[in-house]
């Protein structure tokens, strides 16, 4: 199965004359400068020295934006590494909707559950923008393995931490009504990929539209739609361009904890 936790990722900021989430210091930047990665999101990462090893001879594979890398159902050839770009991981519900489980940035890995036990690719991996990515096959994999069994503990843990975001993600599917689960998606967003802007506003650096922001918290875009209008007349959320800056992140923690009984 693909990795279900977000990855590291430098997405452009919008500059200050455009985005109004931006200010001060903040203004002087170009509309090309990428951020650096979140530090706080590495839960998809496998350690630098034992990546470098396992992908330093790897093929290096591009995908344009919106090309498929493959989907469920396919045989696995490999695993690969995010080397830059950004993926997301679909699901098609019986609904004919599209789910998205995880979006995946540079360091995230790919792949790596079916490489283990040779089951057929369990979801959709498709490029959000212009990709790149290092490809090692199953039998590469298998040899590096028996010479560093470490490989195994460092995976463990990619997949203990997705079984917990998993659990997180069905008891919101569960429990949450769809404010909740806007809101709590807004919130995992800006973890994964938001910069402090000043006065706690939070610009999440990638850009979302609203069919995959519906995708991501599982509800009806017509409803996406609603929600986000009724969160920036209250200016707890503002947008522009394609960016969403949280305004005011107590609010929308307060929309999942009011949920939950908190």
């Amino acid at each position: 199965m693909p990795n279900v936790t977000a990855g590291l990722v430098a997405v452009r900021l919008l500059s200050g004359a455009q985005n109004p989430c931006l200010n001060g210091p903040l203004r002087r930047k170009s509309a090309g400068m990428a951020e650096p990665p979140n530090p706080g999101a590495q839960s998809s990462i496998l350690p630098a020295d034992l990546a470098a090893a396992l992908f330093g001879r790897a093929r290096n594979i591009a995908l344009a934006p919106g090309e498929m890398l493959f989907q469920a159902g396919d045989p696995c050839t490999g695993c690969y590494q995010v080397k830059a770009g950004l993926l997301k991981v679909t699901l098609d519900l019986a609904s004919g909707r599209e789910r998205i489980l995880a979006i995946l940035g540079p360091g995230a890995l790919v792949g790596e559950l079916s490489v283990i036990d040779g089951s057929p690719r369990s979801a959709r991996v498709t490029a959000l923008r212009a990709a790149q990515l290092a490809f090692v096959s199953r039998a590469e994999f298998d040899a590096f393995a028996e010479r560093q069994p470490q490989l195994f503990r460092a995976i463990a843990g990619v997949l203990a931490q997705r079984i917990r975001d998993i659990n997180g993600a069905l008891a919101a599917a569960s429990f949450l009504p769809m404010r909740g689960r806007v809101a709590r998606t807004l919130l995992t967003l800006a973890d994964a990929f938001g910069k402090d802007v000043g006065s706690g506003r939070i610009l999440i650096r990638h850009k979302v539209n609203q069919g995959d922001l519906a995708a991501m918290a599982g509800v009806a875009r017509e409803n996406l739609s609603r929600i986000l209008q009724d969160f920036m007349r209250a200016k707890t959320v503002s947008r522009f361009a394609g960016y969403y800056c949280l305004e005011n992140k107590s609010a929308l923690e307060r929309e999942v904890g009011l949920a939950d009984g908190q």
